[in-house]
Order: C-alpha cells, then sequence, then structure tokens
C-alpha cells in the first residue's frame, strides 16, 4: 500500500511540473518569457537565444529562467536541446524558424508546440502569396502584383502613379518595405532591389492612405479571439521619417480603430481569411498580426505576420489577465480558446523603444546602459531587453540596434504616455535614440474629442 502512494505521489508530481521552451529572443521573447513566470502551472522556463533581460527573470517558486546559447535558425541544435529538456510546450516567436518549419520539426518528435506550420506561417514569409490569397478570398486590401522582373515592375508601379510601397517577398525583419510617392522613387527602389538581388521576386502595392494599425488575434485552426486595436511606428525619427525599422514603439488601444472599426474588420477581414484557410486545409494555430491601413473606404489590410508582433507584445502582455500558458497551449492543441481579459487597472500601454546610434543601418554595441535600477520602483513600468549583455562585473551593455523597450501601462493612456517616457528618461547610454512622439497623436485626438464630450473620454 505504501509503494501505491508512493508512486501515485510520484505521478502527480511529473503532472505538476510543466516545463516551457520559448524560441525567440529580443523584447517580443523577453515579455513572453516575463509573462510565462506568471503562471503557476509553469515550474521550469527555458528560453534561446535569450538575453540579459530573460536571464533576470524568475518563476512564481523563485527560480531562475535557464538561457541557452542556441541560434533559432539552427533547427537541429534546437531539436536536441527539446529532447534534452522535455517540454510540455515549445513556443516558436520568431519569423524565420516558423519559415524554415521548427513546428513542424518539433510536432512531428511529439512535443506541443506553439505557432503556425511552415505553410501556415507562408502569409508572413512570402508577400507574393499573401497577396494572392488576400483577393482570391475578396479581402479588402491594397491593389498589388509580385514580379520577378524590373521592367514589368516599374511598369505596374507607374500604372499605380508611381505612389507604391515595394516590398520583398521573402522576411526582411519589417524592413524590406519602400515607399515611395512618385515615379523617380519607384524605379529608384525596384532597380536598387533587383540590383542587390537578381531574381529576386518583389510585390508592388499602391499606396494606401489614412492611419495604419495592427490587429493581433488567437486562432486554434477552427476559431479566433481578438487583441484590442494597437498602433506601431515603424520609420526611425519623429514624425515618420527616417528609415524602416523593426519597431520603435507601439500603443494600445488605438482611439483610430473604435468598436464598429473592429468589427467591421473581423467581419471583412479575418472572417473571410478563416474562411479561406478552410476551405484551402490550412491549420493555422498561434497568433495572426494583420496590419491595416483605416482608410476612407474603411480598413483595407496592407499584410499579414504569423507571430506577435513585436513592440506589440509588449503593450499586450503587460495588460493580459490570462494564463498565457493557457491561452499559447489551447492554441496549439486546437482546444477552444479562453475568453480573452484585460486588467482594468492597465486598460492601456505603451511601449517606447530604446535604440543604439544609427540603428537601422548600424548596429552599435558594448556600451554602459545606466538607470535601470532607478525604473525598477516606478509605478506601471517594466523594461523589457532587446539586445543586451550582462559582463563578468555586473554592468548591462548594449548589444544591437534596438536595445530596450519601456513599456508602461495606466488606465488612461495620457498616464502610460508619461509614466513611460519619464522612466526613458532615467536611462542611458552613449547614442541612445528614442523617437519623442510615440502615441502623441492618439492623445492629442482624445483630448481633443473628450473637449467636445465624445464617448472617447474613457481613453483620456
Amino acid at each position: 500500500m505504501m509503494a501505491a502512494k508512493v508512486a501515485k505521489e510520484k505521478i502527480n508530481k511529473r503532472k505538476s511540473i510543466m516545463k516551457a521552451f520559448v524560441i525567440g529572443g529580443g523584447g517580443r521573447g523577453h515579455v513572453v518569457v516575463w509573462s510565462l513566470c506568471k503562471s503557476p502551472k509553469v515550474t521550469e522556463l527555458w528560453c534561446t537565444p535569450g538575453n540579459a533581460g530573460m536571464a533576470e527573470e524568475t518563476l512564481l517558486d523563485g527560480s531562475k529562467v535557464h538561457t541557452l546559447d542556441v541560434a533559432a535558425t539552427d533547427l537541429i541544435a534546437l531539436l536536441e536541446a527539446a529532447r534534452k529538456i522535455r517540454p510540455d510546450l515549445i513556443v516558436v516567436l520568431s519569423e524565420d524558424p516558423l519559415a524554415l518549419g521548427a513546428v513542424d520539426l518539433f510536432t512531428k518528435e511529439g512535443f506541443v508546440t506553439s505557432g503556425p506550420t511552415q505553410r501556415a506561417s507562408r502569409f508572413e514569409w512570402s508577400k507574393a502569396y499573401c497577396q494572392r490569397f488576400m483577393q482570391k478570398w475578396n479581402i479588402p486590401c491594397a491593389r498589388g502584383e509580385s514580379f520577378t522582373e524590373a521592367g514589368a515592375a516599374i511598369e505596374f508601379a507607374y500604372d499605380l502613379g508611381g505612389a507604391c510601397a515595394v516590398k520583398n517577398d521573402e522576411l526582411s525583419l519589417g524592413k524590406g518595405v519602400d515607399i515611395c510617392h512618385d515615379f523617380r522613387q519607384a524605379e529608384t527602389s525596384i532597380e536598387k532591389k533587383f540590383a542587390e538581388k537578381p531574381g529576386r521576386r518583389l510585390v508592388i502595392q499602391e499606396l494606401l492612405t489614412g492611419t495604419e494599425a495592427s490587429l493581433h488575434i488567437a486562432c486554434n485552426g477552427k476559431e479566433v479571439a481578438a487583441f484590442p486595436s494597437s498602433e506601431d511606428y515603424k520609420r526611425s525619427h519623429h514624425g515618420d521619417t527616417g528609415e524602416m525599422t523593426g519597431g520603435m514603439g507601439a500603443y494600445s488601444p488605438s482611439p483610430f480603430m473604435d468598436e464598429a472599426l473592429m468589427d467591421r474588420a473581423h467581419r471583412e477581414i479575418i472572417a473571410p481569411w478563416l474562411m479561406g484557410c478552410a476551405d484551402e486545409k490550412i491549420d493555422f494555430r498561434g497568433i495572426l498580426y494583420p496590419g491595416v491601413m483605416i482608410t476612407e473606404d474603411g480598413p483595407k489590410l496592407l499584410e499579414m505576420n504569423a507571430r506577435f508582433g513585436d513592440p506589440e507584445t509588449q503593450i499586450y502582455l503587460t495588460r493580459l489577465e490570462n494564463d498565457l500558458y493557457d491561452l499559447l497551449h489551447a492554441c496549439a492543441v486546437g482546444d477552444p480558446i479562453p475568453e480573452l481579459r484585460w486588467e482594468n487597472e492597465a486598460a492601456a500601454s505603451v511601449c517606447v523603444i530604446l535604440a543604439s546610434h544609427g540603428y537601422p543601418i548600424q548596429k552599435s554595441a558594448s556600451q554602459v546602459i545606466t538607470g535601470l535600477e532607478a525604473v525598477r520602483g516606478m509605478e506601471g513600468v517594466k523594461v523589457f531587453h532587446d539586445a543586451t549583455v550582462k559582463t563578468a562585473d555586473g554592468r548591462m551593455m548594449t548589444n544591437g540596434g534596438r536595445v530596450l523597450g519601456v513599456t508602461a501601462w495606466a488606465r488612461h493612456l495620457m498616464t502610460a504616455r508619461r509614466r513611460a517616457y519619464d522612466a526613458a528618461e532615467c536611462i542611458r547610454f552613449t547614442g541612445m535614440h528614442m523617437r519623442p512622439d510615440i502615441a502623441e497623436k492618439a492623445v492629442e485626438y482624445i483630448s481633443r474629442i473628450a473637449r467636445v464630450g465624445s464617448n472617447a473620454k474613457s481613453y483620456a
């Protein structure tokens, strides 16, 4: 009897030990690790390639997060690590391993894996495929075509009046698009891209005007659950000038994407996408991130991403009440998605990226970061690490282009924005650069509407 009792206790103990393995770095990886650390289900957490911020996180029982130095694209090494760890859930966050088929590989090995398969993630790794899918299923989108030859591409750009977006078909870390406003810019962009990589495929889209917004949905292959609206900032400098980047900041919710527009976006964009997936037998499980333009004719789809956005993940997961482990696991195994719940005291959030000098053209490193200790005690603020390393003597150093994501949340957007910038001003490293206008227009819009008595007061 005693032996049977001991054996049963061992089985129950094993069931209570839930291991998670996160594949992906940057701020997106850090906030996912931070959020999983809050789950009472997770008792061991591994991540790769990790950064100094992830290594400092602790689980509820006080144990440290384990970091591995394995590239997210080294599938053989990742599989070997997974076999040793034996995680209950693998979370693939980065677009590169998704495109390489990491989810397919882990699933074949019997691991429960969060993220779309290689075929399902094609919405992101092939802009040409995504454009054809949008047009086939009558999803409102920019007019566009794909080309492998400069002459035909330039002719199509001329047909659009020169105002167009010139996009690499392949993954480009958010930096593979040129926004052109006239014939000369379009022709120069197209010729340059083909000269850099002969035989590549480009997608030329008409240039839509309006306000951009980011949508995020969780999908279990059959149904979806919507995140609130958000807006990110891709240009490197104030007023949407400068180079395209992986993201210089974001905020949520967007007052420009009200409830009526959100309903319309899900009715006209998400519903036909889900129908198309069912018809074409695309079993999408994970996070879909459509980028839309709010035009005079309503929301139109620009492109789709098959994973959490960065820095959008920082502004979402700091507000999410749900256990992230439960959400990701449900999507991975096809279980019903839990109703998404959001903190009342964190009804709005803002993330400001602190980048190194010259980003995204240059990526300087090895600059000492100061001020992080001062930020730790601030209310409603968390700094997520993008590219950092910690030296043997305990100094925090920069290690790339986007260095830190200063994220703040509050009941009102104006307060969240002030907290984010107050915290950002405490941090210093040589060459530090940030945009001063994250959420600025949204706060001005909310204040203006509030003065005339609109329901938008709830955002102010």
